[in-house]
């Protein structure tokens, strides 16, 4: 072997070792900025905790695009066909730090799930987190997205689980990865929590993700909704439900992050952004926010959590409500939100119906004139008195189940549903929805290119997408070459009508 003497200091260093050192010293850079963009360069990082839950690894779970590792927490009483929930760790988290301190695992125990923790790699990220905020990780059969779907269709095919009800949910850059999943796989995830996350496509690289994360990104929900759809272009429905969770004092994902999520998901779903009902809940008043189908049921929810930084919020202790342990950093005291999450997911099976009572059948128009609408249903047993919705504001809280909406405009739609009551005042489900149009004036129809709709007051454009104004439904590209026919109703009102006019 032959000897190479070292440089003196005043030597010149070779050109090809000055050319690695700016080498490593850029790729450091990078990963340094890849971090911070992640959001943990303002975290410590997470110490390796006593594992106190036993993981199964997988090994070969079919194609993994994005280096992925997987593992598995089985019940000992796993039934079969049993339900899945896909959890994704936090930056400088690994998938037994969150098995061991999120409280998963306990309602796993209870209710009988199967747990399957994504884990990535400072392979992948130098602080470990999940790529949300690179376009080929985020994409439908790309990437990281690829991989935890493949392990999801591997939980179905090894272990018997049920492919018709899987959910997940994640913290922070697993909770912006939990969007991605949502967005790119409608069609697989049944229902998503995002614990102090971002929408989906929030950014798609690095610079990008420094400003969603903080101060946030603000776009109309139209523009968020559509980012959605985009992600799986051929997908009609249904969508996800999805549950948020934003600690009120987190500045690493600051709150106006859950807004923005908030108004992403309900107009996927094609709601609005008022909440239906509001309510606290846990033993420190978290404010929930819930945003309802026309079915009665909770298709978005915003949980806002009190006095609590960027991180998982737990409740230790061996209570009903209470699950996790806080021993790792970024598992906060607070309120045992796998609790809430397991409720929302639908695999709570001791959780009674919302309200305790059902939702009233029958809702049926019986009588409109210029200025109202009668309405009437079947009266729910054990019920005090009902709430009467019209789109998703209450109008009425008859004690019978009969109600009339007057002072309506003319010739104007109304879409209604009803939830019954009981003595406390807590509203059960709603019922299916019904419309009716007064009588009297007739509509205004209007035909032209969405590139004239626009100017004309008519429709508003966002992303290279025209709205109709008022209903804001998807007219297509802003462009003189794409007709659309509205219907004016009530004034300033447009629906699209393009064979029903008037």
């Amino acid at each position: 072997m032959s000897h190479v003497s070292p440089s003196r200091p005043d030597q010149p260093t070779p050109t090809h070792v000055r050319r690695r050192g700016r080498l490593r010293r850029a790729l450091g850079r990078a990963a340094a900025a890849l971090a911070l963009a992640a959001g943990i360069a303002l975290l410590p990082p997470a110490p390796e905790a006593r594992a106190a839950v036993a993981l199964e690894r997988v090994t070969s779970f079919g194609a993994n695009p994005g280096g992925l590792n997987m593992y598995v927490y089985r019940p000992a009483s796993l039934p079969a066909n049993a339900p899945v929930v896909v959890a994704l760790h936090g930056c400088t988290q690994s998938a037994q730090i969150y098995a061991d301190n999120s409280g998963l695992t306990t309602y796993a125990d209870r209710y009988g799930f199967l747990l399957l923790f994504a884990e990535t790699t400072s392979v992948n990220n130098a602080n470990k987190c999940f790529n949300w905020f690179q376009a080929a990780d985020i994409r439908r059969g790309q990437g990281e997205a690829a991989s935890i779907r493949q392990m999801v269709a591997h939980a179905v095919s090894s272990y018997g689980a049920d492919a018709g009800r899987v959910n997940v949910t994640g913290l922070s850059a697993g909770g912006a990865m939990t969007a991605v999943m949502l967005a790119a796989y409608p069609d697989v995830f049944k229902a998503g929590a995002v614990m102090a996350g971002l929408p989906y496509e929030c950014a798609t690289d690095v610079l990008a993700a420094f400003t969603c994360m903080s101060p946030g990104v603000d776009r109309t929900p139209q523009d968020w909704a559509q980012r959605a759809r985009n992600a799986y272009p051929g997908h009609a429905g249904p969508w996800p439900r999805v549950s948020v969770w934003q600690g009120d004092n987190d500045p690493t994902v600051v709150p106006r992050n859950a807004d923005e999520l908030r108004d992403q998901w309900t107009q996927v779903h094609g709601l609005d952004q008022t909440p239906d009902r509001s309510s606290t809940i846990g033993p420190n008043g978290t404010r929930r926010d819930e945003y309802l189908a026309g079915d009665g049921t909770v298709a978005v929810e915003v949980n806002r959590v009190p006095n609590i930084g960027h991180g998982t919020p737990v409740d230790p202790g061996t209570g009903a409500e209470q699950c996790g342990a806080t021993g790792t950093a970024n598992f906060i005291d607070s309120i045992c939100s796998s609790h809430w999450v397991t409720r929302f997911f639908g695999l709570d099976t001791s959780a009674p119906d919302p309200g305790g009572l059902p939702a009233p059948a029958g809702l049926r128009s019986t009588g409109v004139t210029s200025s109202s609408v009668a309405l009437e249903w079947e009266p729910v047993a054990g019920a005090t008195g009902y709430a009467v919705y019209r789109g998703g504001t209450r109008v009425g809280r008859p004690a019978e189940a009969r109600y009339t909406d007057s002072g309506l405009g003319a010739g104007t739609t109304h879409t209604y549903s009803v939830a019954a009551h009981g003595a406390d005042g807590v509203e059960g489900a709603r019922s299916a929805q019904v419309t009716a149009s007064t009588t009297g004036a007739t509509a205004t129809c209007w035909t032209s290119s969405n590139y004239e709709h626009v100017p004309s007051g008519r429709a508003t454009t966002s992303g290279g997408y025209v709205y109709a104004k008022g209903s804001n439904q998807n007219m297509g590209l802003n462009n003189t070459f794409v007709v659309r026919t509205l219907k004016e109703s009530p004034t300033g009102y447009y629906v699209l009508a393009d064979a029903r006019c008037p």
